[in-house]
């Protein structure tokens, strides 16, 4: 499998030596494999620390563990994320003629086959309960970022990128303890309002402001960006574009609620 264009080339079969296919493969799975673990130990330990976990429907206890493998996600991958691309020396050019986004390493390749396996568990979660963990655009983000992740990893090319979306995962769990308390009957808490506060400062930081960054990215190494082939160009260009938009949508989604919730306790407290 081979694209090439005036952008730039890439041969699967050249990239893809057997020991990065076990890693890739392994990757996945273990992904696939950690959900499945952190989706039994949120329903052990729900059930012996949370008494009203018991009450719930069984489709409320499908999505309150559900939620329990999103956030565990969430936070490796941000984390490691984090690590890679602001900690690391992984990214950082060490030539003039050094081009960052051909540069990987066995631990990003890990990461981004980890996430791939976790949108897989999710994606399949959501298609087996449809809709109620999920409408439409979960499904488009998904597939949207199963297929991306995929074709950076067996690319070798435009990590940066795929790491810094994925690090808008830092946001979910603020969503996921917002749905925690909402159904525990907390919404009236204190914590629930100052996490709302804290969603959507951060959601605002981590899916709108670094998106605008990951564009400026882009366009100011756009001579960089075209070594990347064809498809995976217009990839790089599209998928963030949808995943931007979809930021938007739910980011308004989240200050509607974040002035409703604020409103209606300032006129309690009054």
């Amino acid at each position: 499998m081979e694209s090439t264009s005036s952008f730039g080339s890439f041969s699967f079969y050249e990239y893809a030596s057997p020991s990065k296919v076990v890693l890739w493969l392994a990757s996945i799975f273990s992904g696939i494999i950690l959900c499945v673990i952190a989706y039994t130990s949120t329903a052990i330990l729900s059930s012996l620390l949370f008494k009203g976990y018991g009450k719930l429907s069984s489709a409320e206890k499908i999505e309150w563990n559900n939620r329990g493998f999103s956030t565990f996600h969430a936070l490796f991958v941000s984390s490691a994320s984090f690590y890679l691309v602001i900690l690391s020396d992984v990214f950082i050019a060490k030539s003039h003629d050094d081009i960052v986004i051909n540069k990987s390493s066995r631990l990003s390749d890990t990461v981004l086959g980890i996430s791939i396996g976790y949108f897989l568990t999710d994606l399949a979660m959501v298609l087996w309960n449809f809709p109620a963990l999920g409408g439409l655009e979960y499904v488009l983000h998904h597939g949207l970022s199963i297929g991306s992740i995929t074709l950076s990893l067996i690319s070798g090319q435009v990590h940066i990128y795929i790491l810094m979306v994925l690090f808008s995962e830092s946001t979910t769990p603020f969503v996921n303890l917002r749905w925690y308390l909402d159904i525990a009957g907390l919404k009236s808490s204190k914590l629930y309002i100052w996490n709302g506060i804290a969603l959507f400062f951060g959601w605002l930081v981590a899916r709108i402001f670094l998106f605008m960054f990951l564009f400026y990215h882009i366009w100011t190494r756009l001579a960089e960006v075209k070594e990347v082939f064809l498809f995976g160009f217009y990839t790089l260009i599209m998928v963030p574009s949808v995943l931007a938009v979809l930021n938007i949508f739910w980011f308004w989604k989240i200050a509607k609620g974040m002035v409703k919730t604020l409103t209606k306790a300032k006129h309690k407290g009054a």
